[in-house]
């Protein structure tokens, strides 16, 4: 499965829905996505599974890169 997750960069900052980013991981599960980027230091908000619908419309925008981890 592929997964969206949306995080902000900083630790420290109180979350801005302007300077949310996004990665995109393949786990098995949202528990193995999460473990996948825990050594990042980054505050993450939501980790969502893609469906096919919306893993196609991701990919369509030009911004689909999927993370190496």
């Amino acid at each position: 499965m592929i997964f969206k997750v949306l995080y902000q960069a900083s630790l420290n900052q109180v979350p801005v829905r302007e300077r949310t980013e996004s990665l995109y991981v393949e786990a098995q599960s949202l528990r193995e996505a999460r473990s996948k980027i825990s050594d990042r230091n980054i505050n993450i908000e939501y980790i969502q599974v893609l469906d096919e619908a919306h893993l196609e419309y991701e990919k369509s925008t030009g911004k689909f890169e999927l993370e190496n981890v």
